[in-house]
This record gives C-alpha cells, sequence and structure tokens, in this order.
C-alpha cells in the first residue's frame, strides 16, 4: 500500500485530500500541529488508512528527523501532498515584519525543506509524486493578500523548476491552484462576498474542498504519470 504524507491535513482542503486518498486505498500519513474533531473522525473511519503525524512545520529544524520518523511508521513516501499554508490580510504598508517572515516560513520555506527530505526517498524508491498547493491568488492578485499571493506564485515557480529536476528520476512536481472553495474560510466573506465571487465565475457556484483532493487523487495515480511540471486551475470559472 503506497504512502502519502499530506501537510495540514485537519481541516478542510488538507482534510478533505486525506480522506480521499485514504478512500482509494493509499496510507495517508495525516500531518498538523493538532488533530482535531474532524480529523480524528475521519481516522475513524479509514480504518487504519490514515495516521495522524503531530508536527509543526515552523520547526525547520526538525524536519529531517520527522521525515526519518514518519518513513519508518509508513514505509517510503510515495506522495507528498505540500497543502500547509497561512495568510495574513491587510495593506502590505501596515503589515508588521514578522506576520510577513511567519508567511513566508509556513508558506514558501517549509514545504521546500519537507519536499527536499521526501524526495530522496523517492529518487532511490523509484519514483513518486508531488503535490504543491498554490492558488489563483498566485497569478491574478488580490487586494490586501500581497505577501500571501508572493507565497503561492513561488510556490509555482519551485514546481515547475523541480519538475525539471526530477524528471529523470520518475518523480511528478504538479501545483494545484484553488480559487475560493466552499469551506469554513469563505464563509468569512459573508453571503454578499459569496455571491460576488460565484456571479462572476463561469459555473456560476464555489469549487469545494473534495474537487481538489479528486484532482489531487488523479495525479498521485496512474492517470497523473505524463503530467508534470503543471499548475492545475480549480476555481470553477473564476478566472476563465
Amino acid at each position: 500500500m503506497a504512502s502519502i504524507l499530506v501537510t495540514g491535513a485537519s481541516r478542510g482542503i488538507g482534510l478533505a485530500i486525506a480522506r480521499r486518498l485514504a478512500g482509494a486505498g493509499y496510507q495517508v500519513a495525516a500531518l498538523a500541529r493538532t488533530e482535531g474533531e474532524a480529523l480524528a473522525a475521519a481516522i475513524k473511519e479509514a480504518d487504519g488508512r490514515i495516521g495522524f503525524v503531530p508536527f509543526d512545520l515552523n520547526d525547520l529544524d526538525a524536519i529531517p528527523e520527522l521525515v526519518r520518523s514518519t518513513r519508518s511508521r509508513f514505509d517510503r513516501f510515495w506522495g507528498l501532498v505540500n497543502n500547509a499554508g497561512l495568510s495574513v490580510e491587510g495593506l502590505l504598508a501596515n503589515t508588521h515584519p514578522a506576520q510577513i517572515e511567519a508567511v513566508i516560513k509556513l508558506n514558501v520555506t517549509a514545504p521546500i525543506i519537507l519536499t527536499k527530505h521526501v524526495v530522496r526517498g523517492m529518487m532511490t524508491g523509484g519514483g513518486g509524486r508531488i503535490v504543491n498547493m498554490s492558488s489563483i491568488i498566485g497569478s491574478t492578485g488580490y487586494n490586501g493578500l500581497s505577501v500571501y499571493g508572493a507565497t503561492k506564485a513561488a510556490m509555482i515557480g519551485f514546481t515547475k523548476s523541480l519538475a525539471r529536476e526530477m524528471g529523470r528520476m520518475s518523480v511528478t512536481v504538479n501545483a494545484i491552484a484553488p480559487g475560493f472553495i466552499d469551506t469554513d474560510l469563505t464563509a468569512s466573506l459573508g453571503e454578499e462576498g459569496r455571491e460576488q465571487v460565484m456571479r462572476r465565475s463561469a459555473l456560476r457556484r464555489l469549487a469545494e474542498a473534495d474537487d481538489v483532493a479528486a484532482m489531487t487523487e488523479f495525479l498521485m495515480g496512474d492517470g497523473g504519470k505524463n503530467i508534470t511540471g503543471a499548475v492545475l486551475t480549480i476555481d470553477a470559472g473564476n478566472t476563465a
């Protein structure tokens, strides 16, 4: 049974990915700072195919040991989903440097270092799949999210370059760029904000977390074997 490490797996998109991959028969290492009720329920339902990995990705120095310890528990990772992320809203002129550093650290530095250590097992094990979570904001921009947008654009550049680097070793590297997804986070937009997003989307609705999970499952399987260096947008036609 192939193992996949999913970061930020306690809620939202990460949890949907963990559920979907477990349902497809993968062994999922669900990494998050805390387990939470939703992930605990998913672990119970998955009948042993999801295991909780408690870890704070801000602890960059501990990432090598994290990979070693999880590898002994889950065997070599076939897949890695870099989903964990942080956002800070507000005008850049009013954003404290510590907030900027925190977003860059979790959204860019941590996944790059984590990938560095996970991909070594893929190189010696005959291949693998990496999926990086970007965002449409990385290419379109959004008022008040300049730092977040910068980190998501960085993940696209990382994806494309690493795809070229790892291709000859049968490791695919792709990015998914969700738009506004129907989760607790978009609920904060309020009814009027959600309606505005849906009106400007070609399909007149919000995409769902399971849409992202389904694309991740596809990329992990045989269907994704010849897709690498791609950025796959899931936004119900918001950027069409």
